[in-house]
């Protein structure tokens, strides 16, 4: 047993047996480094399956000194469902299916350097991303995520009751609309403001998970902006709380990266925010998102 938040629970089936992998649990609240696997090889269906029963127990998972090619990434992703191209940011011209997340010295404003959640706007968000490392800077850039799961339960029992039955509103537009900031002026990203951001998707407030069958709430912080049917001023308070409740320290982990790297993050059951702390150096990272389905509560 481990406490988190003053509670004692149990972390996610430590002693669980894996014959084609090595799992070593990364930090009490969710994570785990794999061993045994090269991507750039095709792995047996048994090991998929090993890894994707890692990526449900832990919610984000990391595979250390791997070299691959961009058509070995998308291999290696397709085992794990079909493939998402990004809506708002233009993928690699050769390989559309890869965005290259590149943060130039000279740029100011980073990628995804704020608590989210992958284009959960969608009305399928994805079942996760697998991002690589391919240059990193000396120090800086480290990754954190949260888990949802464990941030949900904290709730006390009458919170839980008043949330569950609530409805919550996606929608890209503050990221990517025609009043937003434009990418291209400060990063080096591929996305322009565009009226094509500008539309709203509805889903549950608290989901249950396909696969695991536990709930947790669903914000996904600018993504998210008010609860149906109300406005942004009245959801503020729960929204905002729910945010803050998400990414305590007790409820995440944090990755300092180095070359070669991957992570594979469970995007329907944790948020996670990339630190923006290298200004002066370069930090190159290749990121495939895989499809998911609809939430349900």
């Amino acid at each position: 047993m481990v406490v988190i938040a003053g509670r004692r629970v149990s972390p996610q089936n430590l002693g669980g047996e894996y014959e084609h992998i090595t799992v070593t649990p990364y930090a009490g609240a969710l994570g785990a480094i794999i061993g045994g696997v090269d991507i750039a090889t095709e792995q047996e269906e048994a090991t998929i399956a090993e890894i994707r029963r890692a990526l449900i127990e832990h919610q984000v998972i990391f595979f250390r000194k791997q070299d691959f090619s961009p058509e070995q990434h998308l291999a290696f992703a397709r085992r794990f469902g079909t493939l998402n191209q990004h809506d708002q940011v233009k993928g690699m011209e050769e390989y559309p299916d890869i965005i290259e997340v590149r943060q130039e010295p000279t740029d100011t404003r980073n990628f995804g350097g704020a608590w989210h959640g992958d284009v959960t706007y969608l009305p399928e968000p994805p079942l996760g991303s697998i991002l690589y490392a391919k240059e990193v800077p000396p120090v800086g850039g480290d990754t954190l995520w949260s888990n949802l799961y464990l941030a949900y339960e904290d709730l006390s029992p009458g919170y839980r009751a008043m949330i569950d039955p609530l409805t919550v509103i996606h929608t890209p537009a503050l990221i990517y609309g025609t009043k937003s900031m434009d990418w291209s002026k400060d990063s080096s990203m591929n996305s322009s403001p565009t009226e094509a951001a500008h539309y709203e998707v509805e889903h549950p407030l608290v989901r249950t998970h396909p696969e695991s069958g536990r709930k947790l709430f669903y914000v996904s912080g600018a993504y998210t902006p008010r609860l149906k049917d109300q406005t942004e001023e009245e959801s503020g308070p729960i929204i905002d709380y729910l945010m803050y409740q998400a990414t305590r320290e007790p409820f995440t982990c944090r990755w300092r990266w180095q070359k070669g790297d991957v992570a594979f993050w469970d995007n329907r059951a944790c948020l996670h925010y990339a630190l923006n702390d290298y200004h002066g150096h370069r930090r190159i990272m290749h990121r495939v998102t895989i499809n998911g389905e609809r939430p349900v509560r």
